[in-house]
């Protein structure tokens, strides 16, 4: 179903922070610009950032739950943890200002998050943001932000790992190729999905995530995919959702979602959520090779919740 244009006015923050991000992407190549890739990494770790973000609007809420398949009764005056992107995205992408890699070929590698506390759907919510870390192996660089969000009575409430890829982030060192992930022979489907080619535009309203290779053809293929592919933080909602009503069947729920977002998803596509054990995969048959695979911690479900 079609998500109203009208959301987008509740997404300036998110918007205004990414095209804060483009404009920089945009400064690094400009003529006389003196950036140069892989040289002065930044101190770390960096500085912790920190703001406070106004609740979002309970009809747009709605929506967003209806969007990801969950059921509505699971989040009576609470937040689905998944949809930490859309208060977290600026400030996380703000740990990236000094990072010596070129802004436009950042991809998300990632997101690990853990639940300690539910978070409430009609209060400002306190986040800060770190960037932790970089991983530069010569052939990729990995670079690792810590989001935090809470209240004053659950400051740690739900603590978020994201993950940035930049490829070519130098021309020498390790240059050995990366295993492709395949989804076990004996991994058992939980859902199937048919994800539209509209599914993109719908996420981006809901969230304020509009990079266009998610909802704009002509910009998709540039940047050589065969159309607009799939938000990997929307594969993450979407598994997040299947692993939660599968936990609550044994009275249990998800403790920590740990994914790695390994090839880009075009749409539109039809494929299926597949579990071995603790270990989650995306993608279209057992055997074939993965959109998403990670872990995931389970937790005894709380009396009343």
């Amino acid at each position: 179903m079609a998500v109203p244009n009208r959301y987008i006015w509740h997404q300036a923050p998110v918007i205004a922070g990414l095209l804060k991000t483009a404009a920089r992407a945009l400064k690094q190549r400009l003529p006389g610009s003196d950036f140069r890739a892989g040289q002065n990494p930044p101190l770390l770790p960096g500085p912790v950032l920190r703001h406070t973000v106004k609740a979002l609007p309970s009809e747009v809420v709605a929506s967003y739950i209806a969007h990801m398949g969950a059921d509505g009764a699971d989040y009576r005056r609470i937040l689905p943890p998944h949809l930490l992107p859309q208060w977290a995205l600026p400030l996380a992408m703000e740990t990236l200002a000094e990072i010596p890699y070129p802004l436009m070929r950042i991809v998300n590698g990632g997101c690990r998050l853990e639940i300690n506390a539910a978070l409430p759907a009609n209060k400002p919510l306190d986040v800060s943001a770190q960037l932790l870390d970089i991983d530069d192996n010569g052939r990729r660089a990995v670079m690792h932000t810590k989001v935090v969000t809470g209240t004053a009575t659950a400051p740690e409430a739900l603590v978020g790992h994201f993950y940035w890829i930049v490829a070519g982030a130098k021309s020498s060192g390790d240059t050995r190729p990366t295993q492709k992930q395949s989804i076990p022979d004996q991994a058992r489907e939980l859902e199937r999905w048919y994800l539209p080619k509209d599914s993109g535009l719908n996420f981006a309203r809901l969230t304020g995530d509009f990079n266009p290779i998610h909802w704009l053809a002509p910009h998709a293929r540039a940047f050589g995919f065969d159309n607009v592919i799939l938000h990997g933080f929307e594969a993450q909602g979407r598994a997040f959702e299947a692993l939660s009503r599968e936990l609550a069947k044994t009275n249990e729920r998800l403790a920590v979602l740990d994914l790695r977002f390994t090839r880009p998803l075009t749409l539109p596509a039809e494929v299926g959520l597949y579990i071995d054990s603790d270990s989650v995969y995306l993608g279209r048959a057992p055997g074939a090779r993965a959109y998403l695979v990670g872990t995931f911690e389970r937790a005894a479900r709380e009396q009343g919740a």
